[in-house]
């Protein structure tokens, strides 16, 4: 079932040209990315790594949510690596997605508490949940 939005918050509007061999521009030129396909020397990224980047980023922010909530601190060297792998089946293309949280000096077990908390809490591991292989790990 999809929830609708009662209230958008902000509305991200990217323009990309070209594909895997293109450009990705913001509306408000904040952003600006060429990209290269996969496994080439050229300038630019890909979009498994843009969708890494994004999704760890929130993550984190929601891991920071769910610690704020529960009155827990946390270190400020916290990170998430993210790796997104594409792949095939057959003829068809799926994602699948690793995160790695890093919370140093955290106790392993509030530690998996906040990830369990910020994955209920964070719009991309919504997005992703029951479309793609996900794996969430404590470091």
């Amino acid at each position: 079932m999809i929830t609708p939005i009662e209230t958008v918050v902000y509305t991200g509007k990217t323009r990309t040209i070209g594909g895997r061999h293109g450009q990705s521009r913001s509306s408000d030129d904040r952003l600006v990315i060429d990209l290269s396909p996969l496994g080439s020397k050229g300038p630019g990224t890909n979009p498994e790594q843009l969708f890494g980047a994004g999704w760890s980023a929130c993550f984190l922010s929601a891991i920071g949510k769910a610690a704020q909530t529960s009155q827990v601190s946390l270190p400020a060297d916290a990170a998430v690596d993210a790796e997104i792998d594409l792949g095939r089946s057959g003829e068809a293309f799926f994602l699948a997605a690793r995160l790695k949280v890093s919370l140093p000096g955290v106790d392993r077990a509030v530690g998996q508490s906040l990830i369990e908390t910020a994955h209920q809490i964070c719009p991309y591991s919504k997005a992703s949940r029951g479309n793609i292989d996900v794996e969430i790990t404590l470091a």
